[in-house]
């Protein structure tokens, strides 16, 4: 059975009233293909079938024979010249409204000679928000952070381990063989595996070569391959390039909670372990939710660091996000509050103008807390994502 998901449908809806083409692109297995499915008045067709390439082989008879229709051309890269069939639709055929589907950015390969820019609408399907979990009938955290957000790992009533495997194996054959032409398996697998195992860590690529036994310069084409195909999160430093701001080095998170998990070879869940997770999770919400790469963290030269930081532009004002699983303890007298008003006293003194958000899994009810000169902000992800939409 097909599971609504209001939301997707509500931002595709929104994204036809703007253009008649949608790429709608997220990882392998994310759930592409279902949530078209689940859409109403819809046609579907899979490029990956010999009919259906041939059929749209004559992209202008192909869109004239669907006038006023509704089309999913699912995993379009099949095609030989996708970007041509998007193309003619945007500028010949309005009156036919496109989702195409495809797992990286649209013209992170070279199939894609037009990147249509200006003429479509662009949608980041990302794995489960936690608002979702009540519709795919488990709203256990932890089981969500175990299991991951790609939506059959999820509904697994045990720890999907084969399955992660043979995501790695059809992500290789299917995203990078074929579509980036990367050599040297081994390698590619390694880092990437690397990269999930030590998600939320700093990011040096000499550090990845010897073991991967590739170049310094084959690592960074790694990451960029693995950043378009939305495996892993790049999240740059954020500063003016003050003297005492670290500047150059990024933060990689790995895609999903349940992947990092099983790099990490995690089969039960610490207490330690759920900050982090519960920081992917966080992550996770801010991009699906605000459909945004436009994310920082910041640190100094002191070692004061803020999770997550969003700028924005109109007001020139920084928000500063920190992720602590549970809020209970966070109050005056404990050291931890003591640490995050510290680390937030340091950033405001050289970006004064901003919200300050602790957001926690257990904050049901919005409050504030005083923690030095600084006012902090505690919420749960819902209320977050409302004041950050109104940024």
């Amino acid at each position: 059975m097909l599971i609504k998901r209001t939301f997707w449908e509500k931002l595709i809806e929104a994204a036809w009233q703007e253009r008649n083409v949608i790429w709608l692109m997220g990882v392998r297995r994310v759930g592409k293909t279902s949530l078209c499915r689940s859409l109403p008045n819809i046609e579907y067709f899979d490029c990956e079938l010999p009919t259906v390439r041939e059929l749209c082989n004559n992209p202008e008879d192909f869109l004239a024979s669907h006038k006023g229709k509704r089309l999913i051309l699912d995993e379009i890269h099949r095609l030989d010249n996708p970007s041509e069939i998007l193309k003619i639709a945007a500028d010949h055929y309005p009156q036919v409204n496109i989702i195409a589907t495809g797992s990286s950015t649209l013209g992170a390969s070279a199939k894609f000679k037009d990147t249509l820019t200006g003429r479509k609408r662009e949608l980041w399907l990302t794995p489960l928000l936690l608002q979702e979990m009540h519709a795919f009938g488990n709203e256990d955290l932890r089981h969500r952070f175990l299991c991951g957000g790609l939506p059959s790992f999820f509904a697994s009533n045990q720890l999907p381990e084969n399955e992660f495997k043979e995501w790695i194996d059809a992500y290789w054959a299917k995203d990078i063989y074929e579509m980036f032409k990367v050599g040297k398996r081994y390698s590619f697998q390694k880092f990437a595996e690397l990269l999930l195992a030590q998600s939320g860590g700093q990011f040096e690529a000499s550090k990845f070569a010897g073991p991967c036994e590739v170049s310094r310069q084959t690592i960074n084409n790694y990451l960029a391959v693995l950043e378009a195909t939305f495996v892993v999160h790049v999240i740059r430093p954020y500063s003016t390039y003050k003297p005492s701001e670290i500047v150059l080095a990024p933060k990689i998170y790995g895609f999903d909670t349940g992947a990092v998990c099983y790099a990490k070879g995690w089969r039960e869940l610490r207490k330690e372990d759920l900050g982090l997770l519960w920081k992917q999770c966080v992550l996770n919400e801010m991009h699906g939710q605000l459909q945004t790469h436009a994310i920082n963290y910041w640190r100094d030269k002191q070692g004061h660091e803020i999770d997550f930081v969003i700028y924005d532009k109109f007001t020139k004002s920084i928000t500063a996000i920190e992720c602590k699983y549970s809020s209970l303890g966070l109050d005056l007298g404990r050291s931890s509050a003591s640490d995050i008003g510290t680390n937030i006293a340091a950033f405001r003194r050289h970006y004064p103008i901003g919200k300050n958000y602790v957001v926690a899994s257990d904050v049901n009810t919005p409050f504030e807390r005083q923690c030095g000169d600084v006012v902090l902000s505690f919420v749960g992800t819902q209320e977050l994502i409302k004041s950050l939409a109104q940024l």
